[in-house]
């Protein structure tokens, strides 16, 4: 399938019916999902990288729980899954612990991740009500 047969479907969803405003939330948060997940990853790799051990541990494995659910979240909604709301509520939990996690950090990796979680958050809980 290329492409734009993709993004075709994931405009249409598999469901069928749906207006353009609803799957512009979902492609939005697909979007924030995906750009939270790369943020994650990138924290994750430099508070590894900058060799900071056990002080920086949790921040690393909330990342990477982050950069997990965010992928799965993203993968979900774009198969139009009767189960994303369910699994949005849980990424946006956990991208709320991470951001409170990366917040509490000086880093600039740090601050890029928590930005990017509390987006997601945002529009996961959104989809979540929705």
């Amino acid at each position: 399938m290329s492409n734009t047969n993709i993004e075709e479907a994931v405009e249409r969803g598999t469901g069928g019916a749906g207006s353009a405003a609803d799957a512009g939330r979902l492609n939005r948060c697909i979007a924030l999902c995906n750009a939270c997940a790369v943020a994650c990853e990138r924290c994750a790799s430099a508070c590894i990288a900058e060799g900071a051990g056990a002080r920086m541990a949790r921040c690393v494995l909330l990342d990477l729980d982050c950069a997990a659910i965010c992928t799965a979240a993203a993968g979900i909604m774009a198969r139009n899954s009767e189960n994303a709301g369910l699994i949005c509520s849980l990424c946006a939990d956990i991208c709320r612990l991470c951001a409170a996690e990366c917040a509490s950090h000086s880093q600039p990796h740090c601050s890029r991740c928590a930005e990017a979680c509390n987006q997601c958050e945002a529009e996961c809980q959104r989809m979540a009500t929705a």
